[in-house]
């Protein structure tokens, strides 16, 4: 599919609001996964107002899904279901607490849109196959997106749903890799390097294409490649930076999940003024 300028430009746009929903959701003082739910930040607004098929039922069994296995990631979808309609803006105030239907992990009793309760990490790839195989016997043309993080790609259980994905020729399953290269305490060479991500999932069998995760044209062209693709489900590596849009969490594992202070949440303040004024 062609894309145009305006295409682009809407989902800049869209990218910056939903940065600018994240925040509300962690405001000074609160603590909340800023780096990991930006850096997916803007694959998140080319999923849901782009390419997957959505609709206003979050339960519309046309719909294609989105697991999000680094679960702790799940802010940027609830930035998403905002503007879908599928939760309130309203609460984005009330992320992590008792009365609210926003949990630190999905919860796909209580939220709408969620797909899964994901959040022990390396589950999702799996629980995601598992969907795509489903709609596969019934029929539907429904599509399932896993989003992994590269520090979740430790975890063996990730390379059992690779190999068994291939196997199976779950063309209708997409993994993407958010490449950011920190994790939780540091960056991921120094933690358990995992180097050659391309490489490994394309000897698991898997269609492989290498992008740049914060360029919309790169993203949507690797979407519909994917969906182009038949026969073996396809890995979107998407190089990223963790904690992207926010200039004093840029490349920081403090920031995967911290509180920021006052003087922090204003730069955050700042730089998503600056992000919808160059949208």
């Amino acid at each position: 599919m062609s894309y145009t300028e305006k295409d682009i430009r809407e989902l800049r746009k869209i990218a910056a609001t939903l940065r600018g929903n994240l925040i509300e959701m962690i405001p000074a003082g609160k603590v909340g996964h800023l780096g990991g739910s930006s850096s997916i930040m803007d694959v998140t607004a080319a999923l849901y107002f782009k390419h997957m098929k959505v609709f206003d039922d979050p339960k519309d069994p046309r719909r294609d899904r989105c697991v999000f296995s680094k679960g702790h990631a799940v802010l940027a979808q609830y930035a998403a279901f905002v503007e879908l309609g599928y939760v309130s803006h309203e609460d984005l105030h009330k992320v992590k607490t008792l009365d609210g239907t926003l949990q630190g992990h999905p919860d796909m009793d209580h939220t709408p849109g969620i797909e899964a309760v994901t959040g022990s990490l390396g589950q999702g790839l799996s629980v995601s196959l598992g969907m795509a195989l489903g709609l596969r016997v019934d029929g539907s043309a429904s599509r399932v997106f896993a989003i992994l993080g590269d520090g979740e790609l430790a975890e063996g259980q990730i390379w059992e749903a690779a190999m068994a994905a291939a196997a199976y020729g779950a063309d209708n399953l997409v993994a993407i890799v958010d490449l950011n290269g920190v994790q939780a305490t540091d960056t991921v060479d120094k933690v358990l390097a995992n180097p050659n991500q391309a490489a490994k999932w394309a000897a698991f069998g898997w269609n492989v294409i290498e992008i740049d995760g914060h360029d919309f044209a790169q993203i949507l062209d690797a979407l519909d490649a994917a969906a182009a693709c038949k026969g073996k489900p396809t890995a979107i590596i998407a190089k990223t930076v963790k904690g992207k849009g926010f200039a004093f969490a840029e490349g920081k594992a403090a920031y995967h999940n911290a509180a920021m202070n006052e003087a922090e949440y204003a730069q955050a303040l700042e730089c998503v003024k600056k992000m919808k004024e160059e949208a």
